[in-house]
This record gives C-alpha cells, structure tokens and sequence, in this order.
C-alpha cells in the first residue's frame, strides 16, 4: 500500500514499499504530470537528504524571482536552458533556479527550475530525454508550470523525509 503526501496537481509525493533496505519506491507528481515515470526506485539515504536539504531552503526564503522581467514563465524557462552563449555565466544563472539537480536518477529526467514570489513558488518543468519522449510524444517541447505556496510544498517534502526515515518492515500509515 502506498502514500500519498500533497496534490498531484501541485506537488505530490507517493511512496510505496522497500525494493531493498535502501531502495524504496517514491512516486512524485507536478501539474498532474508523473516526474518519475522514468525511474521510481530511490536510493534512500542520498534521496531523503536531498528532499530534506530542499525543504530546509525552502523554509528559509530562499529562491529567487524570474530573472527575466515580463517574460512569460514558459519563455523564461526555455531562455534559461537556451543561454546567451556564455556558458559560465549561463551556468551561474540556472543554479540560482535549479531543482531537482541534486536529488539523484530519479529525477534526473527532468530540467526544472523554482522561482519564488513572496510566499509563492512556481515551479517550471520538462521532459527531456530521448526515450521518454518517443514513449510520450506529447511531452516533447512541452513545458509544465505549476504554482502553490512555498509553505505547501515544504510540508509536503518534510513529510516524505519523515516517511523515508522509517525503515523496512515499519508501516507507511500511522
């Protein structure tokens, strides 16, 4: 039996049995997309502190507004990956938006950014490997957005820390 933590519509995390005692299944949703469609096995001790390490900025205000004034948030993401040709300076620029780099193969098939408004954050995302666009066609060149305040998603990833903190045999529930 799995758990769902969050809004698949916003951002949800579904998590499920161990595979082994450091791989678990964990299922995470965005603007109703699945995002792990691709590789839903995690590696617990690495992913846990990722989600966690994520949720701690974000409760502490971090993120940043668009960089681009008046672009769309669509335009915005494409002209982050496209670059101005610097490739340094374009690389110094993303990272202030990435997110999901640093959480492992499971998420590794998407190039999404976080910007913050406020108390507000919206997150832009893309499918881009070869495999999972032949499998889902309408996903090439599409770009997801999704808003919900930032408090909302830090919850949602401090619960699915606290689920992956439970070992093997303890139950999702309760």
């Amino acid at each position: 039996m799995a758990t769902l933590l969050g809004d698949k519509l916003r951002f949800a995390a579904e998590v499920g049995g161990w595979d082994s005692p450091e791989l678990r299944r964990v299922d995470l949703w965005a603007a109703g997309q699945w995002l792990t469609c691709d590789d839903n096995t995690a590696f617990v001790p690495q992913f846990r502190s990722s989600v966690s390490d994520t949720a701690a900025w974000v409760r502490s205000g971090q993120g940043s507004s668009p960089p681009f004034a008046g672009l769309p948030l669509v335009a915005t993401h494409r002209r982050l990956l496209a670059g101005s040709g610097n490739e340094v300076e374009d690389d110094e620029l993303r990272q202030q938006f990435w997110l999901f780099h640093h959480w492992g193969p499971t998420t590794d098939n998407l190039l999404a950014f976080l910007f913050r408004d406020g108390t507000r954050l919206v997150i832009t995302f893309q499918f881009w490997r070869d495999e999972h666009l032949v499998k889902h066609p309408e996903h090439a060149g599409a770009v997801f957005v999704v808003e919900m305040e930032a408090v909302e998603f830090a919850a949602t990833l401090d619960d699915l820390a606290a689920i992956l903190d439970r070992g093997p045999g303890t139950p999702l529930i309760g």
